[in-house]
């Protein structure tokens, strides 16, 4: 078999384990992203070891990866952060906070140092608000003050993980974590962030009239795709990951008069390459290393440690909208998600932690979008899909 078919073949099976575990996981109620990972860990060197990490599948996956958040960042306005109210504000940064001191406690606790203690913990903080946003419209309560917060607080937590996550990044090269190599490090991942996602917006809005009339229907695509790949490459070159310039170029990209059409021609690129970034994330799990009895009680312990990171400090910051409120809102940001992940991908990749550890960051992920769920369900028993939205003290916008 020559290298050519080798490859088509790898990309078939990939894809083809992809479509099966998400509809698998889909029918089970579950997120598409554990039955994709889960394919993963079946084909590849841990089960059945008929796909192994080859360039090419490496190369999708970043990609992958990169337009992933991209579309993330197409869905985030500046306008829609000014709306999400002090409480959402408040539920953002307290699920940034304490999972991250937890996670940082954990990681310098197993023998890290302080640079790569702190990338460990930027894989606690982000919540996955689709897992979160599934359920509420199931139990058909997205209107409710407490669903509002969640889901303004999830794109306040994606703005901080990014920030956080180009911090601890760089700070990996550096060498040095002193304090005056630390502050350039932040100053200049806040700079890159503050520059694009201020100077960028105005720019696409005033010149989104050029794209009104496009020599080709796909002209405004491509032409986001490409700020897309030069932004993450000049993320890249400043040392932060390459996500967070993809994510900057979807928010500056959320700001023209073209997003909604962005968003609907960008969905087949992602139905086709997304699944290649979480299957081959699954086929870099060790299984062999969960299997022993010290590595689950360690896994117990980090699942634990994430989901009462974000129950107890978004519970907390949400406490005036009233007991239950405040519970919803806690077992609404326990999910993990997509950054948590390309968190632990990067960090294998960078060699910055074990694949021990990244096993059980990735089982983390998994294991709290499968237990926020049934949570959110238990909490909102007796809640009527036709029940007027409560009255509250707080305003939410």
């Amino acid at each position: 078999m020559n290298h050519v078919t080798e490859v088509f073949l790898e990309l078939f099976t990939v894809f083809a384990a992809a479509q099966i575990g998400a509809e698998i996981s889909q029918r089970l109620k579950l997120p598409a992203l554990v039955g994709e990972i889960s394919a993963g860990c079946l084909i590849g060197p841990a089960v059945l070891n008929w796909v192994g990490v080859s360039q090419p599948l490496d190369m999708l996956a970043e990609l992958g990866a990169v337009l992933l958040l991209f579309s993330v960042g197409l869905e985030t306005r500046v306008e829609e952060l000014r709306k999400v109210g002090r409480a959402a504000v408040l539920v953002g940064v307290s699920g940034i906070v304490l999972p991250f001191i937890f996670g940082a406690a954990w990681a310098h606790w197993q023998g890290l140092d302080l640079a790569k203690s702190l990338f460990v913990a930027s894989a606690f903080v982000a919540t996955s608000a689709g897992v979160t946003a599934r359920v509420l419209q199931d139990l058909g309560v997205l209107s409710k003050s407490y669903s509002r917060v969640i889901l303004g607080a999830a794109i306040i937590d994606d703005i901080l993980a990014m920030l956080l996550l180009g911090g601890v990044t760089a700070i990996q090269g550096g060498g040095s974590v002193d304090v005056a190599h630390l502050s350039v490090i932040v100053l200049q991942a806040i700079g890159f962030i503050v520059v694009v996602g201020w100077v960028g917006p105005k720019l696409l809005r005033r010149s989104s009239a050029l794209l009104d009339a496009p020599i080709s229907p796909f002209s405004p695509l491509t032409i986001a795709l490409a700020i897309c790949l030069a932004l993450a490459d000049m993320a890249s070159f400043l040392g932060l990951a390459a996500i967070i310039g993809a994510f900057l170029a979807g928010m500056v990209a959320a700001e023209t008069r073209q997003r909604e059409l962005l968003n609907h021609q960008l969905q087949p690129i992602l139905a086709f390459l997304v699944p290649f970034f979480f299957v081959i994330t699954g086929v870099k799990v060790n299984l062999a290393v969960l299997g022993d009895v010290s590595m689950l009680g360690t896994l117990a312990i980090v699942v634990l440690l994430a989901v009462a990171g974000k129950f107890i400090g978004c519970g907390l910051a949400a406490w005036s909208l009233g007991r239950k409120p405040a519970l919803i809102v806690g077992a609404g940001m326990v999910p993990r998600g997509d950054v948590g992940i390309i968190v632990a991908s990067l960090g294998q990749q960078a060699g910055v932690i074990s694949n021990e550890i990244y096993a059980v960051i990735i089982a983390m992920v998994l294991l709290t979008s499968v237990i926020a769920p049934p949570m959110l369900a238990l909490l909102l028993i007796g809640e009527s899909r036709d029940a007027k939205e409560s009255e509250n003290n707080l305003d939410v916008f």
